[in-house]
């Protein structure tokens, strides 16, 4: 069993550690990504306790999870984390800069199998995959569709449905509608992570943690380019495209992996039903959940929710990740 010290670090600096740098696609776009090389205190790669890859949501960054991607250093984890192509520092796909677009969500899906594929060959293995929100919407698409093979899975908060009312299919030939009656790559709500919610009333869709929450705003304001508000019309229409995708008989019943689950009942961007019913079609997932003391961004709640899922991922990678054999008697 590795320690579980805890140690507090800046969120609002990238760790000495860690090291900035992009990454290439097969069509010349360029993604930004972040690496914590070494073992545990930075060491010799032949001493890690194996490799993390972790993908952030929609409009989100990296740097929001600076704290925990150190943690995972910590405990002797080669970790990396990248922006999704469009968002943060990963460049545009649109002329609306602050619009969050994508043609289509097999894009995303197509650049991570990429740099899986190149990733796991740089690094040590046990090779484990953590997506939040749309990041792990994606990775579960991944999974599904055979196109990584991740030795064990975290989804926090994953976006598997909407709290739209009404069936996915409709919503998606109403979305398809709003494509055609004008530009598909306009926002298609106003302000914050959700239609008809408030900038000001944000922090209560993602975090009950004043000074996590705050920690987004400083790294908008250092960083401009990371700044991004709704998605596009095609976003909200591929979204839930993928949605159903996710959902065709038989594809999450045949991931033969572990899949550890944490989601929030009363999330108020994400379906909890929808995580509830994929973690029952999942043969090996565990769902860990919590209740109104808990919001959208798991990873950046106050301590009493935040370790709770540190310690569910903890024992989770202890218990299906373990280190190779020969890695143990070296």
């Amino acid at each position: 069993m590795i320690s579980r010290k805890r140690e507090a670090i800046d969120r609002r600096a990238i760790p000495s550690a860690a090291q900035e740098a992009m990454w290439t696609t097969g069509d010349g776009h360029q993604i930004r990504r972040i690496d914590w090389p070494g073992g545990q205190g930075g060491g010799d790669e032949s001493t890690s306790r194996g490799s993390i890859l972790f993908l952030p949501g929609r409009g989100d960054f990296y740097e929001k999870y600076l704290e925990s991607l150190d943690y995972w250093h910590g405990q002797g984890w080669r970790v990396t984390a990248l922006d999704w192509r469009g968002q943060a520092g990963s460049g545009r796909m649109t002329a609306h800069p602050s619009t969050g677009h994508i043609s289509d969500f097999s894009v995303w899906v197509d650049d991570l199998a990429a740099f899986w594929s190149a990733w796991v060959n740089e690094t040590p293995a046990p090779h484990v995959i953590i997506g939040h929100s749309m990041g792990g919407h994606l990775v579960l698409r991944a999974v599904a569709e055979k196109r990584i093979d991740p030795v064990a899975v975290v989804l926090s908060a994953p976006m598997l449905g909407f709290l739209t009312p009404g069936p996915n299919r409709l919503l998606q030939r109403v979305a398809e509608l709003f494509c055609r009656w004008g530009d598909p790559e306009r926002m298609a709500w106003k302000t914050s992570e959700k239609p008809g919610a408030s900038v000001a009333a944000r922090n209560t869709l993602l975090t009950h943690d004043e000074a996590r929450y705050g920690d987004e705003a400083h790294w908008k304001e250092t960083r401009p380019y990371l700044a991004m508000g709704p998605g596009s019309w095609r976003w909200v229409e591929r979204a839930y495209a993928s949605v159903i995708a996710l959902d065709q008989p038989g594809l999450l019943e045949a991931v033969d992996l572990p899949v550890l689950m944490l989601a929030a009942r009363y999330d108020g961007l994400v379906s909890w039903k929808a995580i509830e019913k994929a973690a029952r079609r999942l043969p090996r997932a565990q769902l860990v959940s919590w209740g109104r003391e808990a919001r959208h961004e798991l990873l950046r709640e106050v301590d009493l929710v935040r370790d709770k899922a540190m310690h569910a991922i903890d024992d989770f990678l202890d218990r299906m990740a373990p280190l190779p054999v020969e890695a143990q008697l070296s």
